[in-house]
């Protein structure tokens, strides 16, 4: 299924709070993983991840990728210029395409890639001033600023690093803040692309969990707004538990560990929909 970015000056999914604050831990994560990465054997490399049909080099070569496009799009987003390359990126057969021209690629080269990648995001966003991190740039749900952007950088990085480790029998390690930034961005993004297809029910869905503690609402109307604080007694969906669980339930790794009212179960979805992998 081809994506429907939102573009313009009317960003689809907003986040509340400091929009620098998501660098810290967007650094931390991807160094993380680069220095992990730089330990593994030859076996390591082509044992299956949670990804159908990826290896683990397989996983990195597409995360190399995604470095290269965060870094351009960001750059053309501070310059005024955000892109519009994924109106026809197709989030299924677009990243198979690119990991299966790299097939020749030795996972040393690979490693070395994803390393220079990496530093060079890393160097980016370490320079961003405060208007760099508020500039529009594009993202999957279209322009968004670019704090915004690295949320969604940060929450896929940190899915596929469990993508890795978890088959290998590594314990990922988790980080409050980087659990935090990701469940409040991963709570957004599936209302954030239901709504770039067109869906315009409206409704608000709300977080009280736990390990690390995250309390937040998120208000989904022709714009979805992430905002911290007391949960919305009114939330028509509301989660409690542990934080990490749930996270690995929004980015559709495993079921949602609670019964959702069918009636709102469209809140749930758009990831799984973009995905072709519906919620049950």
């Amino acid at each position: 299924m081809q994506l429907t970015p939102r573009y313009g000056s009317d960003p689809v999914l907003m986040l509340d709070g400091s929009p620098a604050d998501i660098c810290g831990p967007a650094v931390r994560q991807r160094r993380r993983l680069a220095a992990t990465l730089a330990t593994f054997t030859d076996e390591q490399w082509s044992h299956p991840s949670r990804c159908e049909g990826w290896t683990n080099r397989d996983v990195i070569v597409h995360l190399d990728s995604t470095n290269a496009f965060w870094s351009f799009s960001i750059a053309s987003g501070v310059g005024g210029a955000p892109t519009q390359f994924l109106a026809t990126f197709d989030p299924v057969a677009s990243p198979a395409a690119l990991v299966s021209g790299a097939s020749e690629i030795s996972s040393a080269e690979v490693l070395d890639k994803f390393t220079a990648s990496t530093d060079a995001l890393v160097q980016q966003l370490e320079g961003l001033d405060a208007d760099g991190w508020s500039a529009l740039a594009e993202a999957p749900p279209g322009h968004i600023s670019v704090s915004a952007l690295v949320h969604h950088a940060l929450w896929d990085s940190w899915v596929h690093e469990r993508d890795i480790l978890l088959p290998l029998g590594i314990a990922p390690e988790v980080e409050v803040d980087e659990v935090a930034a990701c469940l409040r961005y991963g709570a957004a993004l599936g209302p954030a692309l239901a709504r770039n297809r067109g869906d315009a029910r409206t409704g608000t869905l709300a977080l009280d969990v736990t390990d690390p503690a995250v309390a937040a609402v998120v208000d989904i109307g022709d714009r979805i707004d992430v905002r911290a604080g007391s949960v919305s007694a009114a939330a028509d969906v509301r989660f409690t538990g542990d934080a990490v669980e749930l996270l690995e339930a929004f980015s559709i790794r495993i079921p949602f560990p609670q019964v959702i009212d069918p009636a709102h179960a469209w809140m749930l979805s758009g990831l799984s929909e973009t995905f072709d992998n519906p919620v049950g």
